[in-house]
């Protein structure tokens, strides 16, 4: 699978990347079902709470998780830097979780 991400603004002003990642070995950790493994998809947003959440699936799967360390507070180097972080966390694996900002 090629990773790929994209950023979107939404109608609200809310922000988001997207992208396709294959997780590495111990794969990725979830608040909800533990590691998930394999091909995935993992959007990065900033909320009307001010901090970015970061929720991952199997891609094309319908449910979506949240990503182990999400929400926190926006990084200064933002919201593409913080998506692009996570993505290589979850590119690397071992139970990754969104790296601290």
């Amino acid at each position: 699978m090629n990773d790929t991400s994209q950023s979107q603004a939404g109608a609200s002003g809310s922000r988001s990347c997207t992208g396709q990642v294959t997780a590495g070995p111990g794969g990725a950790m979830t608040d909800e079902v533990g590691v998930i493994t394999g091909d995935l998809t993992l959007t990065t947003s900033l909320e009307g709470d001010g901090l970015a959440h970061s929720r991952i699936q199997y891609t094309d799967a319908d449910e979506w998780y949240t990503l182990t360390g999400s929400p926190q507070p926006l990084p200064g180097a933002g919201l593409q830097a913080l998506h692009e972080q996570t993505l290589k966390a979850v590119r690397s694996g071992g139970a990754a979780q969104v790296p601290p900002t």
